[in-house]
């Protein structure tokens, strides 16, 4: 049984930080670019957002 136990947790996910808590700095940053300016001139700030959610799994 200690096999079992093995290959489930291996197959189970580990407990992660949901999308909408991961990289509250840039988060923070490209939304309020985009209430400022709109979401075109916003696109450095958006980009370094979905870099920072890649780091943490999130496509």
């Amino acid at each position: 049984m200690g096999n079992f136990n093995s290959a489930q947790a291996q197959t189970q996910p580990k407990e992660e930080c949901k999308a909408c808590c991961a990289c509250p700095e840039t988060r923070q940053l490209r939304d309020e670019c985009i209430i400022q300016n709109g979401e075109e001139q916003c696109k450095k700030e958006i980009e370094n957002h979905k870099i920072c959610l890649k780091k943490y799994g999130f496509e």
